[in-house]
């Protein structure tokens, strides 16, 4: 769906939207400050009254002059209301508090983007992540995610898991419809893909493929549950094109992992998804497309996370445009038997993918 095909705002309305723009970060950190000291849910508790400065100062131990500016910045960003001298909580404070996918967003951008992010301008010019120079020297962020500051971590994970966990119980349907007996979970993160198939299909084994760092973290987990005899792990680096994947499995799953690779590199990677996979086999793909979205908030959640992927992950991906990502889909041999969109609060997309049959 095409959120952006035309130029709507007013001449007034579009300056407006360009100095929130210019003051975006001042507008974050304001918003964020907030969030931590407690003053933003000190007027949440006001309720529609309200409070004034001198009472949210006292209930959060802030100084009047600390609640005072950052209160009177919260009428223009929106966040508050003022009547007869006392401040209210508008529906956009109430999501900031309260409103899971918004909270993962601003922590992620918080703990894990903003610092990397003043590299940006870098980055594009480079096509290296400059911004993870901020957290150390790794290649890409996939590398060094198990050392990163268990604050990061936990700020990235979070993130990651929001835009998955809503995601998973639906799309597990449409997977375990297909009688698939041995999958290989490429890019299984933290297992969480791997365990929700085996509790839900006593028949199925996984074999989890990703970097060791990352497989070390999973393995902890799933023998602790006890799933070490149905999910296995095989260590890998995706990116060289001499690793092979192991045959004999009925399917390959990848969420939310080919994003994090260029066009390229994706293809490189189908192609060999093709090569293990038997005529029968499926390639299963589950993605967030911005193009593929019900609401333009959505989509430009989607757009804003591409930069984090310039900037600090990798410094050549992104969250892409359906077409273009389903190009690279098509080049390395597959066809898309079915496309399912709209999937989750997170709006990903499904695609069901098979080989190609040869031309006759």
């Amino acid at each position: 769906m095409n959120h952006f095909s035309k130029d709507t705002k007013t001449a007034i309305e579009a300056k407006e939207e360009a100095q929130r723009i210019a003051f975006g970060p001042v507008i974050f950190q304001a918003a964020q400050a907030m969030r931590k000291n407690g003053l933003l849910l000190t007027i949440r508790n006001a309720g529609k009254e309200g409070i004034t400065i001198a009472d949210a100062a006292q209930k959060t131990g802030l100084s009047v002059y600390g609640a005072r500016v950052l209160m009177e910045a919260a009428l223009g960003m929106g966040v508050c209301t003022l009547n007869d001298g006392k401040y209210a909580i508008t529906k956009t404070g109430f999501f900031l508090l309260y409103d899971d996918l918004t909270i993962a967003n601003i922590d992620f951008v918080d703990d894990v983007c903003y610092n990397g992010l003043a590299y940006l301008e870098e980055s594009i010019a480079t096509g290296k992540p400059e911004g993870l120079k901020v957290f150390g020297n790794w290649p890409t962020i996939y590398e060094g995610l198990s050392s990163l500051p268990e604050q990061v971590q936990k700020s990235w994970f979070a993130f990651d898991h929001h835009f998955s966990d809503g995601s998973f119980p639906v799309v597990l349907k449409y997977v375990l419809a297909l009688d698939i007996k041995k999958l290989i979970d490429i890019g299984g993160n933290t297992g969480k893909w791997a365990i929700s198939c085996v509790q839900q299909s006593p028949g199925i084994e996984v074999t989890i493929m990703d970097l060791p760092g990352q497989l070390a973290m999973a393995e902890k987990r799933i023998r602790e549950m006890g799933y070490a005899d149905r999910i296995h792990f095989h260590p890998v680096n995706i990116l060289d094109e001499q690793e092979q994947f192991p045959k004999g499995h009925d399917a390959i799953w990848m969420s939310q992992f080919l994003d994090c690779f260029s066009e390229t590199e994706i293809t490189s990677i189908l192609k060999r998804c093709y090569a293990a996979l038997e005529d029968t086999g499926y390639l299963l793909i589950l993605e967030n497309f911005w193009d593929c979205q019900k609401h333009a908030a959505a989509a430009f959640s989607i757009q804003m996370t591409s930069l984090y992927f310039t900037a600090l992950a990798n410094g050549n991906s992104q969250l892409y445009d359906s077409e273009l990502f389903k190009k690279s889909v098509f080049d390395a041999g597959f066809t898309i038997e079915k496309q399912i969109d709209y999937i989750g609060e997170a709006g990903h997309t499904l695609l069901i993918c098979r080989k190609a049959k040869p031309v006759t």
